[in-house]
């Protein structure tokens, strides 16, 4: 029986992520996924929002930002777009596939 669920959620690429959507253990392959599609997409910088709360999700996305070969660097961000909510990451486009033009 085929439903609504059988095919994978696209998901609009754009310069922030809120993770308030996905269910906890999906970060580990939402968040890779979301920043090589950015650096994909010549993104530089992104905001991922967390959330505030406990501070663990934002403690699992610190940590994979650390290991990630997408990343350049990344900060708290400021007040007005989200203070400790939300992390702003520099990606480094050098990390860009060259498309074949032939």
């Amino acid at each position: 029986m085929d439903t609504p669920y059988d095919e994978p959620v696209r998901i609009p690429i754009g310069p922030e992520l809120d993770l308030h959507t996905f269910a906890p253990g999906e970060l580990g392959v939402v968040l890779p996924a979301y920043l090589e599609a950015c650096v994909e997409r010549g993104l530089s910088e992104v905001r991922v929002i967390h959330g505030k709360g406990t501070g663990a999700l934002r403690n699992s996305v610190l940590t994979m930002l650390t290991r990630s070969p997408w990343v350049l660097s990344y900060r708290q961000a400021d007040p007005v777009a989200g203070g400790w909510g939300a992390t702003l990451v520099r990606l480094d486009l050098r990390r860009r596939k060259v498309k074949d033009a032939g």
